[in-house]
């Protein structure tokens, strides 16, 4: 209940915290009642499937926990721990850059700027690549690691850690598609195209449960995160080839460039936490500061070994601008 009420006065705190500044840019709101005013029933007509085109993946992990219910004792336990590990990157990163694009998006398609349009979408996709790829390697390969100094205290087991560790592999094999799934919609949203990304999330949400009974017998609780991982995929390559279909994306130059930047750097990175990290028993006997230093040395060195090699590789600071 303390960490309940916690989360709830942080956001209250967030929320006041704005308020300030606002006021100060003369842009603070004033609420008023008015469900007849043309404008609040656009926004509303828009923003409805908005929000179910965006929140398939917080659907599916609402069914893959229905479902874990009806699994071994602990699966929906584990899930829910991989499940926040891969919401850190998703949330700090994906959403960002989606939040960040949108209004420069529904400018440019305004102001009719096709080309800028492209290329604003075009370096998302590549920024995505450039954060979503490792870190979704780095929570496959530091799996077991990050559960057990995060959580391997109190009533948690060495076996829970080693479920919790299998159902982070398989969300994080599909926080990729996770982070893309969040830009490639805005590329809709900006253009107010509603329908196609709902029609594409209806079509995810099946194949959700269409994988989830088929990999849920063999695999149980890993079954059901792979299952959202694959469906994730689905969308957002449904998403990506209607964007390519209808002109709005073109691919800008220097693609070869990014792919061969980004499989070097993230072949030194995966070699550097491979050699460092110990075995999975040595985790799970060690202590909370020793498992603190390791995962620090493993995170920090993994993240600097990356960002050496993408410079080494020609990366430059100019890149990352929009």
């Amino acid at each position: 209940m303390g960490l309940a009420w916690g989360v709830f006065l942080a956001g209250v705190m967030q929320l006041l915290f704005q308020l300030p500044f606002l006021a100060r840019l003369r842009l603070l709101p004033r609420p008023a009642m008015g469900w007849r005013d043309e404008g609040v029933r656009r926004i509303m007509k828009l923003m409805v499937p908005a929000l179910f085109g965006v929140s398939v993946a917080q659907i599916n992990l609402l069914l893959d926990t229905v479902l874990a219910s009806f699994l071994q004792n602990g699966s929906v336990s584990w899930l829910y721990y991989s499940d926040r590990l891969v919401e850190l990157p998703l949330g700090v990163f994906g959403i960002a850059i989606a939040t960040v694009i949108l209004p420069a998006l529904s400018r440019n398609h305004a102001d009719k700027s096709d080309k800028v349009f492209s290329a604003t979408l075009d370096w998302a996709l590549r920024m995505i690549l450039l954060i979503g790829l490792p870190a979704a390697l780095a929570l496959v390969v530091l799996a077991e690691p990050m559960i057990a100094t995060l959580f391997h205290y109190g009533e948690m087991q060495d076996r829970d850690v080693l479920m919790a560790g299998m159902s982070l592999k398989a969300y994080a094999s599909g926080l990729l598609a996770f982070m893309l799934i969040k830009v490639l919609a805005t590329g809709y949203f900006s253009r107010q195209d509603m329908k196609t990304p709902v029609k594409i999330a209806i079509w995810a949400m099946a194949a959700n449960m269409l994988f989830n009974l088929i990999l849920v017998w063999p695999l149980d609780h890993v079954g059901l995160a792979l299952a959202t991982s694959l469906s994730a995929f689905l969308n957002a390559g449904l998403l990506l080839l209607g964007l390519l279909k209808v002109g709005v994306l073109r691919w800008q130059p220097g693609w070869r460039r990014v792919w061969i930047r980004n499989l070097f750097a993230n072949a030194l990175m995966l070699t550097y936490l491979l050699s460092l990290s110990a075995s999975t028993e040595d985790w799970l006997r060690a202590g909370l500061w020793q498992r603190v230093e390791w995962l620090a040395l493993l995170v920090i060195g993994g993240g600097l070994v990356y960002l050496a090699a993408q410079w080494i590789a020609g990366l430059r600071l100019r890149h990352l601008r929009a």
